[in-house]
């Protein structure tokens, strides 16, 4: 098996596992060069869509955040001054404010102009600045007030937690932003003495690796998420533009049907015009109408050429055009004689005014008469029949031969289809065949880019449809503009016997 494949412009044709292998390594060599122009190995396109995820989480939490500076700024002004608690909220107000002017300015960038490892720096200072006042105003409560160790440790996991939800996208600004708070109650904890805050240390460290391991958790979600994504994206690309190719192709393949259907149509007028006249006029010389030749040879000759004129001539008609329900009505009618002797009944079903078909006379009759035969051969006496000629759907033509016989299993069908197959009916039947009326029909059916379908079940009967496409319908076809080819200024010889080559036409 063999693909084509497209590169640069042109087309090779290769086998499909090397199409496949060149591709794995074509999408490998992508993806290293992705990881090696991106910081944290990972694609720039995720990167961005990371950081873009980042400050959305960020903007859609401002006022969540700006609320728990506020109340935690009220409490710790319980425990200590009210002035450095509003010098405090008012910086930590300030560090927000600005973070989100820079999540907006990140939003408002182009995709294709932002420097993402910049954009990164920038957030993970803003978050480290984040943290390390945070951590300020733990140290503050705790140097006030010695018995706030619920306090602050209450104040490090509600930051801890909030930040490792909206910086998912970001680990190393939550690595940042949480940090500086649990280091600071840890020490404090430490530092007081005692196993109870020794306990309450290693919780603060503990809740913190948790925290920045459920972050980093989030993280990978989100970024297999975004690969799925990509993959999707890629897919449907893939998709749409194979069915790109495939409509070229159908376009192509519908364009070299109108062609050749318009060279079978002007092959009628160029071929028959001269043909009549070669007929005409070796037919004058084959009749001696001028006087016997003194040669009895030419004669012979002249005969010859009128012989091979007219069955060219033929042949020619049989190939260009046919009526369909012209055919079906004459093999009908050749074998009427043989269903009425078996009692059977003929019912015909033809749609008036069909056009005419692009097809070969003699394949289209030999498939009717292998229908027809079938149908008389294997329906039980008494039997009926029903020929049926129309439309298709698609704008192509149809005949469909339906009998009321015993039918054929639905195991049975691939054999009667096959060459010399018969099915249990044709052998227990006395008038046994070859087993090649039906492979004969699908395979002349095949080659006019038609479809045969055979349905059939036990006890009700068979049916067998056979449809031409709607480029061998005559009226399908779009009209000849060509110009006639010019006529050819007779000879002052052949002047004289033009008359002649009327009357022999």
């Amino acid at each position: 098996m063999t693909a084509t494949t497209q590169d640069r412009g042109t087309t090779s044709t290769e086998p499909k596992p090397q199409v496949e292998r060149r591709r794995a390594a074509a999408q490998r060599v992508r993806e290293a060069r992705d990881r090696l122009t991106s910081s944290t190995g990972t694609r720039p396109a995720f990167d961005y869509e990371l950081l873009r995820q980042f400050a959305q989480n960020r903007l859609s939490a401002s006022l969540a955040i700006l609320l728990l500076v506020g109340t935690i700024g009220f409490l710790s002004g319980l425990s200590t001054d009210a002035l450095p608690a509003g010098v405090w909220r008012a910086g930590v107000s300030l560090l927000h404010g600005a973070m989100m002017l820079g999540c907006h300015r990140f939003l408002g960038e182009p995709p294709g102009g932002i420097k993402i490892a910049a954009w990164r720096l920038r957030f993970i200072l803003l978050d480290l600045c984040f943290g390390l006042a945070w951590m300020v105003n733990v140290i503050v409560i705790g140097k006030a007030d010695g018995g706030s160790g619920t306090f602050m440790l209450f104040v490090m996991l509600l930051i801890v937690a909030v930040w490792s939800m909206v910086a998912s996208g970001l680990p190393d600004a939550v690595f940042a932003a949480t940090l500086p708070v649990t280091a600071a109650v840890a020490l404090t904890f430490v530092v007081r003495g005692g196993m109870h805050n020794y306990v309450l240390a290693a919780l603060a460290v503990t809740a913190e690796g948790y925290f920045v391991m459920l972050a980093h958790r989030l993280y990978s979600t989100t970024l297999a998420t975004i690969e799925a994504r990509a993959e999707k994206d890629a897919l449907i690309g893939e998709l749409e533009q194979a069915k790109a190719k495939s409509d070229e192709a159908r376009r192509h393949a519908e364009a070299a049907n109108i062609a050749k259907s318009r060279f079978l149509a002007q092959m009628s007028h160029e071929l028959r015009t001269p043909l009549n006249a070669i007929l005409g006029f070796s037919e004058v010389m084959k009749s001696e109408v001028f006087g016997p030749h003194s040669v009895p040879t030419y004669k012979e000759y002249a005969g010859d050429i009128h012989n091979s004129g007219v069955h060219l001539l033929n042949l020619i008609n049989e190939i260009l055009d046919l009526s369909l329900v012209q055919i079906v009505e004459d093999c009908n009618h050749l074998l009427n004689l043989r269903a009425k002797h078996r009692g059977l009944t003929i019912h015909e079903s033809f749609e008036p005014d069909l056009p005419r078909l692009w097809a070969d006379e003699r394949a289209v009759r030999q498939i009717c008469l292998n229908l027809l035969s079938n149908a008389i051969k294997f329906t039980p006496q008494a039997g009926e029949v029903w020929l049926k000629v129309g439309w298709t759907a698609s704008g192509g033509q149809y005949m469909s031969v339906k009998d009321n016989g015993p039918g054929i299993p639905e195991e049975g069908i691939s054999i009667v289809l096959a060459s010399f197959g018969q099915g249990s009916n044709a052998i227990k039947s006395a008038e046994q065949g070859t087993g090649l009326g039906l492979p004969i029909a699908k395979s002349l059916v095949d080659l006019h880019a038609g479809t045969f379908t055979l349905r059939s079940k036990l006890r009700e009967g068979t049916e067998v449809i056979v449809t031409f496409p709607p480029e061998r319908v005559m009226s399908a076809l779009a009209p000849i503009t060509d110009p006639a080819p010019p006529i050819q200024a007779a000879s002052p010889g052949s002047a004289r016997r033009r008359p002649l080559l009327k009357a022999g036409t």
